[in-house]
C-alpha cells in the first residue's frame, strides 16, 4: 500500500506541475509575450520533470530500502547468533526475524530475535519516513525548477521531445541488454554443463535419462543427456499443433475478413477472443479429460496401441489454442493489403474467391507468416498442456500416439528439487535452453527471409 500512496502523491504533484505551467504559459500569452512553444508543451515539460525523478527515487527505495534496513538489523545481532560465513543460518535467522516483525510468531523465539524484530520495525518506519521526505523534496524541487523555465524564449517542445526520445532509447537499451544477458547466462551455464558432459554426447545422444546420484552415498544412475528425444518430442507436438492450427486459423481469418456477414463476425470474433484468453491449464484439463480418452477409445476400436498420455492429444489441443492468434494475424494482414489490389482484381472480372486466393492472400503472406511464427514459438514454449496430456517420458519416436516430452517441460523438471546448482542434471536445463534459443533463432531467420521475399514482390 505504501508504494501506491507514493505513486498517487507523485501523480498529484506532477498533475499540479502540469497545470501551473500550463496556466503560466497562458497568462504570458495573454500578456502579449507569446512563448515559442504551446501551452501544453510547458505543462508536459513540468509533468515529465516531476514524474521521472520521483519514479526513479521510488524504484531505488523499493530495491534498496528493505535490504539496507535488514542489513543494519542483522549487523546489530549479538555475537554467536550465527556462525560467520554460514549463509544458510544467516538466511534462516533473518527470515525468522522478518516473520516476527510482521506478527507471525511461531513457538517461543529467543529474546534477541524479539528485540531485533522491534529494531527492524523501527528501521522500516524510518525508511518510510525517508521515502516520503525524499519524494516530496524531489517532486517539489522539480516543480519549482520546471515552473521557473516558463519563459518566452524557452523551447519546452524541444525539451519534451528530448526527454521522450531519451526514454525510448533507454527502453530499447533495456530490451537489448536483457537479450544479451539472457544469451550470456545461457552460454555461461551451458559451458559449465559441457565441461561435465561432452558436447557431442549431448548433441547426438539418443537417450535422455538425467537421473543421477545427488549425494556420494546415494545409489543412482550415471545419467544420460542426449537431447535428440526431447527435440523430437518438441517437433512432433509442434508439427501436430501446426497442422491443426495453421489451415483453420488462416481459413477463419479469411472468412471473417472477406466472406462473413456482420452478424456472423460479431458472434465468431468474441468466441475467438475468449479462446485466446483461456489459461493453458484449462486446455490441459480439456486434453486429458476429453481428447485423450476419445483418442484412446478410437485407437482401441481400430486395434491400434495408444499410450495413456500421447503427443496427438497435446498437439490437437495446442492447435485449438493457437487458432485465434493465426486468425487475428491473418485478419490484420488482409486489412493491410492496399485497397487498389482488391478493386483492380474485381474490376478485371475476377470473382471474390479468385481475388482472395490469387491477389490478397499472396500480398498478405508477410503478415500471415509473422502470425504463424508467433504461434509456432508459443507452441514450442508451451509447458502445461504437454505435462498434462503428453507426459514426461523422453521417447525417440515420431508416432503421435506415443508419450513424449518437450524441451520446456524438461527445463522445468530439471530446475525443480534440491539438486545442487553445479550438478549436471541442473545445468542440463541451460543447455536445453540454449538449444531452444538456437532453434527459435533459425525459425526467425527463415521467416524473415520468406517475408522479405514476398514483400519485395508487392512493394
Amino acid at each position: 500500500m505504501m508504494v501506491a500512496y507514493l505513486l498517487i502523491a507523485t501523480l498529484l504533484i506532477a498533475t499540479a506541475g502540469y497545470w501551473l505551467n500550463y496556466q503560466a504559459s497562458r497568462r504570458m500569452r495573454l500578456a502579449g509575450k507569446k512563448p515559442i512553444s504551446m501551452d501544453t508543451a510547458y505543462g508536459m515539460y513540468a509533468l515529465l520533470m516531476i514524474a521521472l525523478p520521483s519514479l526513479l527515487f521510488i524504484l531505488a527505495w523499493l530495491l534498496f530500502g528493505n535490504v539496507i534496513a535488514q542489513a543494519i538489523m542483522m549487523a546489530s545481532l549479538p555475537e554467536g547468533a550465527f556462525t560467520p560465513g554460514d549463509v544458510g543460518a544467516h538466511s534462516l535467522i533473518r527470515a525468522e526475524i522478518i516473520s516476527i516483525s510482521r506478527g507471525q510468531i511461531f513457538g517461543t523465539p529467543e529474546p534477541y530475535k524479539l528485540e531485533a524484530a522491534e529494531y527492524l520495525n523501527r528501521l522500516m518506519s524510518l525508511s518510510t519516513t525517508i521515502a516520503w521526505a525524499g519524494l516530496i523534496a524531489i517532486a517539489l524541487g522539480a516543480l519549482v525548477y520546471s515552473r521557473k523555465q516558463v519563459r518566452q524564449r524557452f523551447s519546452a517542445r524541444t525539451s519534451v521531445e528530448t526527454i521522450v526520445r531519451s526514454l525510448m532509447i533507454l527502453c530499447s537499451l533495456v530490451a537489448i541488454l536483457t537479450t544479451i544477458g539472457i544469451v550470456f547466462s545461457l552460454v555461461f551455464e551451458s559451458l559449465r554443463f559441457f565441461a561435465k558432459v561432452p558436447f557431442w554426447e549431448f548433441f547426438l545422444g539418443t537417450n535422455w535419462e538425467p537421473q543421477i546420484a545427488i549425494r556420494a552415498d546415494q545409489v543412482g544412475g550415471s545419467g544420460s543427456f542426449g537431447w535428440l528425444p526431447v527435440l523430437m518430442g518438441t517437433l512432433v507436438i509442434t508439427v501436430i499443433a501446426s497442422i491443426f492450427a495453421i489451415p483453420v486459423g488462416i481459413a477463419t481469418g479469411i472468412y471473417l475478413k472477406e466472406f462473413a456477414s456482420s452478424r456472423a463476425r460479431t458472434v465468431i470474433k468474441p468466441i475467438l477472443e475468449i479462446l485466446a484468453g483461456v489459461p493453458t491449464v484449462v486446455y490441459g484439463f480439456f486434453a486429458i479429460l476429453v481428447i485423450a480418452p476419445a483418442l484412446r477409445s478410437t485407437a482401441a476400436m481400430l486395434g491400434i496401441g495408444a499410450a495413456p498420455n500421447m503427443a496427438l492429444a497435446a498437439g490437437m489441443v495446442m492447435g485449438v489454442m493457437l487458432i485465434p492468434f493465426i486468425s487475428s494475424f491473418t485478419d490484420d494482414a488482409l486489412n493491410a493489403v492496399p485497397r487498389g489490389l482488391r478493386d483492380g482484381s474485381l474490376a478485371l472480372g475476377a470473382t471474390q474467391s479468385e481475388t482472395v486466393l490469387k491477389v490478397l492472400f499472396p500480398a498478405a503472406i508477410p503478415g500471415i507468416v509473422g502470425g504463424i511464427l508467433l504461434a509456432i514459438s508459443r507452441a514450442i514454449g508451451e509447458t502445461m498442456i504437454v505435462v498434462m496430456a503428453a507426459g514426461l517420458i523422453a521417447t525417440m519416436t515420431i508416432n503421435p500416439l506415443d508419450s513424449v516430452t518437450t524441451i520446456t517441460v524438461q527445463i522445468v523438471t530439471m530446475l525443480i528439487g534440491d539438486t545442487e546448482f553445479d550438478n549436471p542434471k541442473t545445468l542440463s536445463a541451460f543447455a536445453l535452453g540454449l538449444m531452444l534459443f538456437v532453434v527459435t533463432l533459425i525459425l526467425n531467420v527463415l521467416a524473415l527471409r520468406i517475408v522479405r521475399k514476398y514483400r519485395e514482390m508487392y512493394d
